[in-house]
């Protein structure tokens, strides 16, 4: 991203994070309106280590709403995709308004635990055409991950990707996926990992779902405009957001 295209961007996230507080954001029954809206997935069993919480932890809540506000102006400002800047919604995997959307983030899936009728009902989410972006976990929250996921579609693979695949430029030129965390970060240390869930598991086929492991885009989005983090960090994590969205409607 250019210079000059970074100010105008955070010129645009000036007036996103001063209305923060309005209350379009984050709603359960935003009327669709045919914009590309944000869906953030909330999961409403979860453990954390080893209790369970019956109505649902809220790390699913991570980064909410400025990493959405943040990265839906972003999306707005470089590309043509009518974006839905003014709100977005929060949706569980039973509601069936979830396949009016074909792009959900989920936050924390290293302690999601969902029951058998919500597992039903993402792989039905996914194999109708529906794109996930799973984030922020990592080390050994995978196992509680994948075992989630099997439930989904057994017998799936979760295949690495590398620079090659084509979300990585479907917009953005992204020129390195793994770029280290700064130091502020809080999984500063870990290396960013990136997998994906492929139909019929062929890598050359769709993809239904990728996994940022080791890493938490939406914490570069969250903080955007702050002077948190270096801009040059902040600069990955929106390169890859913007990707997974184009990416995801187009695909």
């Amino acid at each position: 991203m250019s210079r000059k295209l970074w100010w105008m961007v955070a010129l645009g996230f000036v007036s996103v994070v001063s209305v923060s507080a309005q209350s379009g954001w984050g709603r359960p029954d935003v009327p669709y309106d045919g914009e590309v809206t944000f869906v953030r997935l909330r999961w409403t069993t979860g453990t954390f280590g080893v209790p369970v919480f019956q109505r649902g932890f809220n790390m699913w809540m991570h980064e909410f709403p400025r990493g959405e506000q943040n990265l839906m102006a972003v999306l707005d400002d470089v590309t043509t995709i009518a974006g839905k800047t003014d709100g977005s919604l929060i949706l569980t995997l039973d509601d069936p308004n979830l396949f009016k959307y074909p792009i959900a983030l989920m936050q924390e899936p290293g302690f999601w635990v969902m029951t058998d009728e919500e597992a039903e009902d993402l792989r039905a989410y996914l194999l109708k055409g529906g794109f996930v972006i799973f984030n922020d976990f990592e080390t050994d929250q995978w196992a509680n991950f994948e075992a989630q996921m099997k439930r989904v579609i057994p017998g799936a693979l979760w295949i690495k990707l590398d620079q090659t695949h084509p979300i990585f430029e479907s917009f953005l030129r992204v020129e390195q996926i793994d770029f280290p965390h700064p130091v502020n970060h809080h999984l500063y240390g870990l290396r960013p990992e990136y997998f994906g869930l492929f139909e019929n598991n062929e890598p050359t086929g769709r993809l239904l779902a990728i996994a940022n492991y080791n890493t938490n885009l939406a914490e570069y989005w969250q903080m955007a405009g702050t002077g948190f983090f270096p801009i040059e960090a902040s600069n990955v994590g929106f390169r890859l957001g913007v990707n997974y969205m184009v990416y995801g409607l187009t695909h």
